[in-house]
């Protein structure tokens, strides 16, 4: 017999604080994994080839763990008799391949728009598509209402990132690819929701990452053998140091962790936090550990600074509910 989801669970104050906070930590895992998977194509030559290491690396370590671990191999019962059942359906088994997508257009976009350019409209993207899909409903937390804090808060979140890298911006004629990053950045929000059910109906945040690290990689596999067929393959594997290959650990630390908080969260709050995570994790970076690009200058503090702003000004009104909710 059909059985339908679980209705979402009670948000209380605390879990939609920890969920922020554990996806701002997830966003400083997402701009350490960054600077490794940037370090990486680098070395190799080659971003497709970059890319499909760092997303197969993740999916070899769940393919490992999952299936040795009691709650993992539940997981995958769970969201086997979920797809015969109709309580997921099979395209919402496919979010990883917007994670895939992302990774290779960061390769393909960055060298010639800059990091800058990818950054604005990568943000753009997540923080419009956010609003859409929390509004739709498509994420496991249900209908999530378009209020004035929330669409203020994905606003200043823009303006933040357009501060944070103004005095970067390059040329205006490279700006046609943007919509590369811009269109990733939109298909992120999607993931989110998406691997926030495969979450629901699974029981567990390793069988999400999972099946998102198998369709990120197979659309990166099919990437690289076009890009082999064009340009070959790389001569050799880059003989660096270890974390040149620590890209797909941090990967699932931030699929798994917006698999679990999504549906205390929402979409757009996720986002948020994620992007302030992100922000502040790469000035922590540039700060100590410069880039090619130098340490972090004015602009870019002050629009970190402003990007937390945004985070708490979408933030607190809910929490504000959620007290008097528990007063009552």
């Amino acid at each position: 017999m059909t059985q339908t989801l679980k209705a979402p669970p009670a948000v209380t104050t605390g879990r939609r604080a920890a969920g922020v906070v554990l996806a701002v930590l997830s966003g400083v895992a997402l701009a350490v994994q960054s600077r490794i998977n940037g370090e990486l194509a680098v070395r190799l030559d080659d971003a497709i080839g970059a890319a499909l290491i760092s997303f197969g690396s993740g999916l070899l370590v769940l393919a490992v763990c999952v299936p040795l671990l009691p709650a993992g191999r539940s997981g995958l019962r769970h969201l086997a008799s979920g797809l015969r059942e109709r309580r997921i359906r099979p395209w919402q088994c496919v979010g990883g391949m917007c994670g895939g997508f992302l990774v290779a257009t960061q390769g393909l976009t960055v060298p010639t728009v800059g990091v800058a350019v990818f950054i604005v409209a990568l943000v753009a993207g997540q923080s419009s598509s956010s609003l859409m899909v929390d509004r739709a409903g498509a994420g496991p937390s249900g209908p999530q209402p378009v209020t004035v804090p929330r669409l203020a808060g994905a606003v200043l979140t823009v303006i933040a990132v357009l501060i944070s890298v103004a005095d970067r911006i390059g040329h205006p004629s490279a700006l046609a690819l943007a919509v590369l990053p811009l269109l990733a950045g939109i298909g992120i929000a999607w993931q989110q929701a998406v691997n926030g059910h495969v979450r629901v109906v699974s029981g567990s945040a390793l069988v999400a990452g999972l099946v998102n690290f198998f369709m990120g990689t197979v659309v990166l596999a099919l990437a690289f053998v076009v890009s082999a067929l064009l340009r070959g393959v790389p001569a050799h594997l880059p003989a660096g140091p270890w974390w040149l290959y620590a890209g797909g650990t941090l990967g699932i630390v931030f699929i798994a962790v917006g698999a679990a908080v999504v549906r205390y969260t929402g979409v757009l709050l996720l986002g948020l936090g994620m992007i302030a995570g992100q922000v502040t994790g790469a000035l922590l970076l540039d700060g100590i550990v410069p880039g090619a690009a130098g340490p972090p200058g004015t602009n870019t503090v002050l629009g970190a600074a402003l990007t937390l702003v945004a985070v708490a000004v979408a933030v607190a009104p809910g929490w504000s509910r959620a007290r008097r909710k528990s007063a009552r």
